[in-house]
């Protein structure tokens, strides 16, 4: 008996191929079906094509229709074995006769109705992935992609490993290009992967090595995440050396006195990143160059504090990796991260929309849910000129607007997804793009993005890495928050800053806190209109969530009230939603005191070591005495020790460490703040 196609739920045949192909393939005529030897099943049907499905997966069944990828009489004929073995006969149908056991004269005994789906599910919840042999995965991926996940393995990645549970009997891993999921129970011919067939196979074994990994290190956890391969003193290569040599540069002269001398080095830099494969010191480089040719163009965007983050970024991810205790190097670095993955046909329903205004250009940034791989990935446009949010929904993008695309669901076969999550539609297959209204049931996506229990979403950003060493991840901290009831809507006038508390059904809250911007004049009056109820009962709020002053916060992207999704930044100005209360915007005194603190560190990334004001020492020690004060003494006292180190003459490479720990205890200090 193929207990291989008895194991595939409609589910799985619909990962493997499509939704509307299994619902097709479920109106066909009933095949005439037989077995052979080699256990290949062939289905004839009336009057039409003849369809064989051979042992070793979907991509080896043939047809006589013509189609050339798998065709719904494919899984007619899967659909038609499994109603055979796990069904009895229609009571009209001649029944053979039957040996002990329910088996035809010569056969093995045949499971009970029902029977055989419900065993095997039972067997694959005690099987691992971590069973199938090196030799099986050459013959399924071939020695070109064994080489390349050889590779991969040497660098280390990390990995998060799902066993099987009654719950999900599918165990599936998440690496970082892709999720795996192991269908039938030892058979590499049905593994689903998002990434093209054949684009990036070499993750199927990327993810039997991590189940090999958690079975040894973590047996019986159902859910753990695993660091795989990595070579020790992988992470202090030449490509990271030389951007820590141009961290010291920048540190030492300052973005206002590099000019543009620099772009040959920053270049040869990137050039060693990438080929090492450290995605996120390349994408903190990269940021840097951006940063300094902002300053050099005189644009708008320029933050010295910026400048000064990136450049400890660097030091932070080099010293995690580094150290005797480091773990998790891939994820530190992003070894295992390609810089692009195609994605197989997805489904991405919107979660709203951020629009920016930086300098001449509006930036709009769509958040798209991907609910197979429990992730959100960010859709980024760029317009020239000074539109506002209203006018820039009517845009183009792909093939509907982004006032539209920005509510909906989108439907793709020309996804490709970059290392940091933003995600394009590949030019030329734009009419593989369909989008479609979104009703907002934002409850059925994975447990991982919404949170309905906001005293476990603060449990969960708690025990979050340091941002500095944590996966560049653009979307990373976007989530539902599913809302019980709102309690106050406050307008802090100064910071021109919109607050509402929200509730969840335990009584614990957030706050749901948005800022004005000229590039979205309706932002705070339809967050007030729609969380007010003027809309319909708001459902849920998504949106980028942290913390302020020991709270949790969300900025929002869009709210579900009714059955309607509302994007804040596409909104006209006007509208509000009744009295607001003016709240008190003084500043908070500790965060005060850390914004001081890095904004004089974060000036010697712009004037440079050697190019400080005389009056610059007092000013510092003013700061870290305040911090001190409040009760941040450890942090007051890696300010003191920087400024001790630089009025002291001491050597540079002190001098530049110092400041690194300055500037990270304070910039860790704000997050956790």
């Amino acid at each position: 008996m193929r207990t291989d196609l008895l194991e595939l739920t409609p589910g799985s045949l619909a990962a493997l191929t499509n939704r509307g192909l299994v619902k097709r393939a479920g109106k066909e005529a009933v095949p005439e079906l037989r077995t052979d030897d080699d256990g290949t099943v062939h289905g004839d049907f009336p009057g039409g094509p003849a369809t064989s499905v051979p042992t070793g997966g979907l991509d080896a069944a043939r047809c006589t229709c013509g189609a050339t990828t798998v065709c719904r009489h494919v899984i007619a004929v899967i659909l038609a074995y499994q109603r055979l073995h796990t069904s009895p006969a229609p009571a009209s149908s001649p029944a053979p006769a039957l040996a002990p056991g329910g088996a035809a004269p010569g056969e093995a005994p045949q499971p009970a109705p029902g029977e055989a789906a419900s065993r095997h599910g039972a067997e694959g919840r005690g099987w691992s992935p971590g069973e199938i042999g090196d030799e099986q995965l050459t013959a399924r991926i071939g020695a070109r992609l064994m080489a390349a996940a050889r590779r991969a393995e040497r660098a280390g990645f990390t990995a998060r490993v799902r066993r099987a549970s009654a719950a999900d009997p599918v165990p599936q891993v998440e690496l970082p290009t892709a999720t795996v999921r192991f269908l039938v129970p030892g058979d590499l011919g049905f593994v689903h992967t998002d990434s093209v067939a054949g684009a990036r196979d070499d993750v199927i074994a990327l993810a039997v090595w991590a189940f090999r990994v958690a079975d040894e290190r973590h047996p019986g956890v159902p859910d753990v995440r695993v660091d795989v391969g990595g070579e020790a003193g992988a992470g202090d290569g030449p490509g990271l050396g030389r951007a820590l040599g141009l961290a010291g540069t920048v540190l030492r002269e300052g973005a206002a006195h590099l000019g543009q001398g620099l772009e040959a080095t920053v270049a040869d830099v990137r050039r060693h990143l990438d080929a090492a494969g450290l995605r996120w010191p390349l994408l903190a480089v990269e940021d840097l160059a951006g940063q300094l040719a902002a300053y050099r163009d005189r644009g708008a965007h320029y933050r010295p504090e910026l400048v000064a983050s990136h450049l400890a970024e660097l030091h932070a991810r080099h010293r995690a990796v580094t150290r005797p205790e480091a773990s998790l190097r891939s994820s530190v670095l992003g070894t295992a991260e390609a810089a692009e993955t195609p994605l197989r046909r997805a489904r991405l329903e919107s979660l709203g929309c951020r629009v920016r205004g930086v300098g001449d250009r509006r930036i709009a940034e769509v958040y798209l849910a991907h609910g197979d791989n429990a992730m959100v990935l960010v859709l980024r446009r760029e317009w020239e000129g000074d539109e506002d949010g209203p006018a820039l929904a009517r845009r183009r993008v792909a093939s509907s607007t982004l006032g539209v695309l920005a509510t909906g669901i989108l439907v793709t076969e020309s996804a490709v997804r970059s290392a940091s999550r933003t995600v394009r539609l590949a030019t030329g297959r734009i009419s593989r793009t369909t989008v479609s209204p979104s009703r907002g049931d934002w409850g059925a996506l994975p447990a991982s993005l919404v949170a309905g229990d906001y005293a476990a979403l603060g449990r969960e950003l708690d025990a979050l890495p340091l941002r500095p060493v944590r996966p560049r991840i653009e979307a990373e901290l976007v989530r539902v928050v599913a809302v019980a009831g709102v309690e106050t809507i406050r307008y802090a006038p100064g910071d021109q800053r919109l607050d509402a508390v929200i509730a969840d059904g335990a009584g614990n809250t957030v706050v749901v806190s948005a800022t004005h911007t000229v590039a979205a004049p309706g932002r705070l009056d339809a967050l007030a209109a729609v969380l007010a109820g003027a809309e319909g009962e708001p459902r849920f709020v998504s949106g980028v969530v942290g913390r302020r002053a020991g709270a949790l916060v969300i900025e929002p992207l869009g709210v579900v009230a009714g059955d309607r999704v509302i994007v804040p930044d596409l909104r006209a100005e006007g509208g509000g939603g009744g009295p607001v209360a003016v709240a008190d915007d003084r500043p908070e005194p500790l965060a005060e005191a850390l914004i001081e603190a890095r904004g004089l560190l974060a000036e010697v990334a712009h004037h440079g070591l050697s190019h400080l004001a005389p009056a610059y020492g007092e000013r510092l020690a003013g700061a870290a005495h305040r911090l001190n004060v409040l009760g941040l003494r450890r942090v007051a006292g890696a300010v003191t020790a920087f400024e001790r180190a630089r009025a002291s003459g001491a050597e540079e490479e002190v001098v530049e460490r110092a400041w690194v720990d300055a500037y990270l205890r304070v910039e860790v200090a704000l997050d956790l703040n």
